[in-house]
């Protein structure tokens, strides 16, 4: 299970609206390394002056690469982070998260990074088994 949901946000899903904040409170308590990862990337985006930063530190252990992979992997969870944070996330080999400004995506570095060429220039015998 990606998510551990409160009861009153089921009954709120169940009758139609689930507000953006509380959503990504639950990602927040459900997801906290991807939570803190996301967070982090996002706050040394905003603190550089450059089109993207990223993450690249392989997480600690199978549980936190979980994380990430059930929060990047769901069109719902990541939409939400990307609205909660105002960005635009990119993910590659189990680990690799990047946060670009929005405006940045038709941008050279955005389509660089989301490239196939890209993903194959990452790829390495230690990260083959993520």
């Amino acid at each position: 299970m990606s998510l551990d949901v409160p009861t009153a946000l089921l009954e709120k899903a169940e009758s139609g609206h689930v507000p953006d904040t509380e959503f990504a409170d639950c990602v927040r308590q459900s997801l906290p390394y991807a939570w803190n990862v996301i967070s982090q990337v996002t706050a040394d985006l905003r603190a550089g002056g450059a089109e993207f930063a990223d993450h690249a530190v392989p997480p600690p252990s199978e549980a936190e690469r979980g994380q990430l992979l059930r929060a990047l992997a769901s069109d719902a969870i990541r939409g939400g982070l990307e609205r909660h944070f105002s960005v635009k996330l990119a993910f590659q080999n189990c680990h690799r998260v990047a946060a670009f400004h929005p405006s940045a995506v038709s941008g050279d570095q955005y389509q660089a990074f989301i490239s196939p060429r890209e993903q194959l220039l990452n790829q390495s015998p230690t990260l083959r088994d993520c």
